[in-house]
């Protein structure tokens, strides 16, 4: 069976994927699929390697099936389907206030620990979410993605009735839209890729090319002048940052779900003058993957229309060239079983 191996120089090279028992509190999986996703970009690129071992089986966005627990494990059984939060928690820190997914010790598995584009993986058996029988091995390699646009959603406070405006229209961004609709806020997507705009509007939501038109008053024509109750900065942008602060109402939320390694010019006035909340959003807790599951397993992420294809294994350098050069995508996912 095959691994992903990324060895830096922007390759990701086919190994072999080597089972290893359990230990006590663990599981071993076979991994059906394996999303691609922003993180793993940065790792090809190279952006990544102070935290990179070389070489190491990448990818955290999973479904796979029990195939081995190890003693003390009562979660899961073998056999069930799951998906993964790829959270490998660190000793307990003061700085933490016991909050562990953004936590001092915190270990991402994929990036800091071998991660999931696999076919054979053996994780902690808490990071196990039991996937439904209605929901596919497919749609549950996108549950991971859904977690934390479900964790984005509830950091920003969003409530049935408001205006939400979602700055970058990849796929974190078109899921947090939806999360956001789901829960009876009218939104709003700006997003430069025609594409990735057309694919919006026909979800149902409200999609403006900012460079053809100015989100602004788009959002401001949209709310009858009461602008948005909450935005979500996911473009990673310049101009992003710069229309953020331009877009609240009073006392109105920006949550930052971007990550912009450089900083930012950010109208600080705007804070003052509105009395605006910004809030860091990062990762995922467990309530958010079970909101996830439960949202894709009702069909209202429309999960089928956001994956673009699904390759093998073999493929997964073509894969990665393919996303690079070509934005227009939105998921792609690596069949880990081929």
């Amino acid at each position: 069976m095959k691994a992903a191996l990324y060895r830096g120089n922007r390759t990701i090279g086919v190994g072999t994927s080597r089972p290893i028992p359990p230990a006590k509190g663990e599981v071993r999986l076979d991994v059906a699929y394996c999303g691609i996703c922003g993180t793993d970009l940065h790792i090809f690129h190279g952006h990544m390697d102070q935290r990179v071992s070389v070489p190491l089986p990448i990818g955290h966005e999973v479904s796979a099936t029990v195939a081995e627990v190890g003693a003390g494990v009562s979660n899961v059984s073998v056999g069930d389907r799951v998906a993964v939060r790829p959270l490998k928690f660190g000793a307990p820190s003061n700085f933490d206030k016991g909050n562990p997914h953004v936590g001092k010790n915190l270990k991402f598995i994929g990036i800091d620990l071998p991660g999931g584009m696999q076919r054979f993986w053996t994780v902690p058996a808490y990071t196990l979410h039991r996937l439904p029988d209605a929901l596919s091995l497919e749609h549950g390699a996108l549950i991971e993605p859904a977690a934390v646009a479900c964790h984005d959603v509830r950091l920003g406070e969003v409530q049935a009735g408001e205006i939400c405006v979602v700055i970058g229209g990849g796929p974190i961004g078109l899921l947090i839209a939806l999360v956001a609709k789901e829960k009876g806020s009218q939104v709003v997507l700006s997003e430069v890729n025609d594409s990735r705009l057309k694919l919006a509007a026909s979800l149902g939501l409200e999609a403006v090319n900012p460079l053809k038109e100015n989100l602004v008053e788009a959002v401001r024509s949209v709310s009858d002048g009461a602008m948005a109750d909450c935005v979500f900065e996911v473009s990673g942008s310049v101009p992003g940052v710069e229309v953020m602060t331009e877009l609240p109402n009073v006392r109105g939320r920006i949550v930052m779900v971007a990550i912009h390694p450089e900083p930012r010019p950010v109208n600080l006035f705007k804070f003052f003058w509105s009395e605006l909340k910004l809030i860091g959003a990062r990762l995922y807790e467990e309530r958010d993957f079970d909101e996830a599951i439960e949202l894709a397993a009702s069909g209202q992420l429309h999960l089928d229309r956001l994956i673009t294809r699904i390759n093998a294994i073999d493929e997964v350098q073509q894969t990665f060239e393919t996303i690079v050069a070509n934005p227009d995508g939105i998921k792609y996912l690596i069949d880990c079983a081929s």
